[in-house]
Formats: C-alpha cells, structure tokens, sequence
C-alpha cells in the first residue's frame, strides 16, 4: 500500500471487467492475478486531489544501489538535450550497484558530442543516483508496428 501524496506504487485493478487470465498461460496469469486484483505492472504517483500519473512500467524500473530509478524520467531529460533525437534507458548489471544506468541515444543529423560530454550535461541536470554512467550512441532504436521501444531488444542486442 501506497502512502500519501505523490508516493509511487503500482496500479492494481479487480472487478467484473477484468480479464480471468491469460489463455493457455497460467504462469503467467499467476504472476498477475492475485487474491483477485489484476496487477499491471504500471506505476504510478497520485497526486492530492486524487489525480494519478502513470510514471514508469515495474519491468523497466532500475535499482541502482539501492535507489529507484525511473528510466521515463530520465528519457525525458535527455530528451531535451538539443543533439538528442531519441532515448531509450536500461539498467545492465553492475557487480557493486546491483545496476546501473545506461542510456541509448540517437542523436539529431549533424549532431556532434561525445559520450563524455552527454554524461557530464546529464550530471548536472539530474540527482547523482540516476544520470546515466553508460552512453551508447545508436542509429536508431528498436520498436515495434506501433513505435514503442522495445527495451528488451536493447537489453539483449547491445554491449554493456
């Protein structure tokens, strides 16, 4: 259970409208379905007047020594960097931190900057625990027929 104002937790949902399980999956159906709440894997932040704002998905949270790193907000943090076309951020494993953060970016044509400089640009705009450690400029990211990034591709495919 989630506490107060603006604390994050997942969105879990139960009633008539909701679907029984997954067909011909009931591993999959048990990671989801408990004591009859349907659990979505999105998390989200209510704020005080009751209003919720879906923050991140639980299979893409990274925990990075401990502290909960959100991959949307970074993503959108680095999206406002002028040479960056679009991002994409996955925890790789890490032996002290448990993960870490990595960052794969696509950069704007004609952009020029280095790993090192979108690093130090990222420190100074976020808190010390979530700017990105790991650069890998790429082409271009991996979606699927409707556009979304399709991190597991990313977590699979690419160097550390």
């Amino acid at each position: 259970m989630v506490e107060g104002p603006d604390a994050i937790g997942e969105i879990i949902v139960r009633g008539h409208n909701v679907m029984k399980g997954y067909y011909n999956r009931p591993e999959a159906t048990a990671e989801v379905m408990r004591d009859g709440w349907f659990h979505t894997g999105d998390l989200a932040r209510r704020d005080a007047d009751g209003w919720l704002y879906v923050v991140d998905r639980t299979k893409d949270l990274i925990i990075r020594g401990g502290f909960n790193v959100y991959p949307r907000e970074i993503e959108e943090v680095l999206l406002t960097h002028p040479a960056v076309s679009m991002a994409a951020v996955i925890g790789v494993p890490h032996d002290s931190h448990g993960e870490e953060v990595k960052a794969c970016v696509v950069l704007t044509p004609e952009a020029e900057l280095s790993q090192q400089d979108l690093i130090s640009w990222c420190k100074q705009e976020m808190a010390s625990y979530k700017y990105p450690r790991l650069i890998e400029f790429v082409d271009a990211l991996p979606t699927n027929a409707t556009g979304k990034i399709l991190k597991r591709e990313l977590r699979t495919g690419l160097r550390a």
